[in-house]
């Protein structure tokens, strides 16, 4: 009788640890019983923002990018500033050019109509930038579902995290690595930059000082950014800016590319393999940049009892 108790002991404690650990998993179908609306919510408020302003589509995955880079997916990026803490939106690579925040607004207020409490923004963040890829013509993944929200955020922690348009190769490699990302995910997810602008401040250095652009591209490009002034914004790929495809890669073999990041895949460096091949098959390329999202979406996610589900999305409950 003693054994069997012990036994059931056991069992019970093995139990609540399957419990514990299954909590600090991400699941596809988290909210299938307590918000089974939620998937067609978010995909008609993507669909209708990218309807209304194609640009809305890279915005979208680029403020996913952003967050999960800055101490995992807990939608930190969304916070505004407060007496308590400056935020993200105003660091480097967010200020000014950070967009879709009235996007991610309007989708959870109506979630929060639908399953009032249920569904984080960190999640809704992560379904809205896979909705706009495959809106654009890119593949699916499966989006795990179960993050919680941040209570804080931080502009310095974003400054020191998120990769800028000027990094060298190793320092791509060394900023990817530090979440956990392989150089194979680097130049994978370095394919976003096939939707999407950049303004001339990210690029006017690529165009004027560097040797590895297009001469002509160059010219083109120097005729519409100053050296100075006239910010405008260009697109990443000059070809189908609006539709997710790989002429990113064609154009990184051509080295008519607009950020010298992003050139720095392609310049006689070991990357340049990776590169070719996603030139050439867009499958690889497709198959490749869905399972890099799946890891990047998984990055340090607050989940159980850590953090909360923001009402609001731009505060702390």
């Amino acid at each position: 009788m003693a054994s069997y108790h012990f036994l059931l002991l056991v069992l019970v404690a093995a139990a609540r640890i399957y419990e514990a650990e299954a909590a600090n998993k991400l699941s596809t179908n988290f909210y299938s019983c307590s918000c089974p609306k939620l998937l067609p919510i978010i995909k008609k408020g993507v669909k209708n923002a990218i309807a209304n302003e194609a640009r809305l589509g890279a915005s979208l995955l680029r403020l996913h990018f952003h967050d999960c880079f800055v101490n995992g997916c807990d939608a930190s990026i969304l916070l505004d500033d407060t007496t308590n803490f400056i935020g993200e939106q105003t660091a480097v690579a967010n200020n000014n050019s950070a967009r879709g925040f009235n996007v991610i607004k309007d989708i959870k207020a109506n979630v929060e109509k639908e399953c009032p409490g249920v569904v984080s923004c960190a999640d809704i963040l992560a379904l809205a930038a896979q909705y706009s890829v495959v809106y654009l013509g890119g593949p699916s993944w499966e989006v795990g579902l179960g993050r919680r929200d941040s209570t804080t955020a931080s502009r310095s922690d974003a400054n020191n995290s998120i990769p800028g348009p000027f990094l060298s190769l190793s320092a791509l490699i060394k900023n990817f690595a530090n979440q956990g990302l392989s150089v194979k995910d680097l130049v994978a997810l370095s394919g976003a930059h096939t939707i999407g602008l950049a303004s001339c401040r990210t690029f006017t250095g690529h165009i004027y000082n560097d040797s590895s652009i297009d001469a002509s591209y160059a010219k083109f490009l120097q005729s519409k950014c100053p050296r100075s002034g006239n910010d405008i914004h260009e697109p990443l790929d000059h070809q189908t800016p609006i539709h997710f495809d790989n002429l990113y890669y064609k154009n990184l073999l051509d080295k008519k590319v607009l950020l010298h990041s992003d050139q720095e895949l392609f310049n006689a460096s070991f990357t340049d393999n990776l590169v070719k091949k996603y030139a050439t098959d867009t499958a690889a390329f497709f198959k490749d940049f869905a399972q890099g999202m799946v890891k990047l979406s998984s990055i340090k996610p607050l989940t159980g009892s850590k953090g909360q589900i923001r009402i609001n999305c731009g505060k702390v409950n």
